[in-house]
């Protein structure tokens, strides 16, 4: 059976989701404990903070999203400030391994879920805060977009790392 243009372009979108803690990790690799705190500025997270983020909004955000849209009619989907979650729980006196595991596991998950559910299900909705009604296909292209930002960041960060002249707090 020959699937669609769109079936193909979320199977390519659920690829690229499942490969970010692969790319995550790649971008880590040789980078020693201290460097992995090192922020660029007050405003930019560390490697390590990018990762706490990126575990926590899985859990707290993409999972919990999705079993709303999931499991509820109509649900209401709170949004998630990442800065002040990483301010309250002083993300870089966390463990780098053990928050990248998490985030893999979680991801791993979420994934599987998504890949998992028929056209009917992606399509139910809910009320994502300040953004407006979305729907779980909309959610999974919202995740890549917040995916492809922190990859950025840290192949950013990777780069002023290994430039001795940087500027680190």
């Amino acid at each position: 059976m020959l699937e669609t243009f769109a079936e193909q372009e979320f199977r390519d979108l659920l690829e690229f989701l499942a490969a970010t803690p692969g790319n995550v990790r790649q971008l880590s690799q040789g980078i020693a404990a201290d460097e992995l705190k090192r922020k660029p500025s007050t405003d930019e997270f560390s490697f390590l903070e990018n990762v706490c983020h990126l575990r926590d909004i899985e859990q707290e955000g993409y999972t919990v999203r999705i079993s709303k849209l999931l499991n509820e009619r109509d649900p209401v989907l709170p949004d998630i400030d990442g800065a002040r979650l990483a301010r309250e729980r002083d993300y870089n006196s966390e463990d780098f391994e053990t928050a990248l595991r998490e985030f893999e596991r979680l991801r791993e998950n979420n994934v599987r879920v998504l890949s998992l559910l028929s056209a009917e299900s992606l399509n139910r909705s809910g009320v994502f805060e300040g953004v407006g009604t979305i729907n779980l296909k909309t959610l999974a292209g919202m995740m890549r977009e917040h995916d492809e930002a922190h990859r950025a960041e840290l192949k950013g960060l990777r780069d002023c790392l290994s430039k001795s002249e940087a500027v680190w707090l």
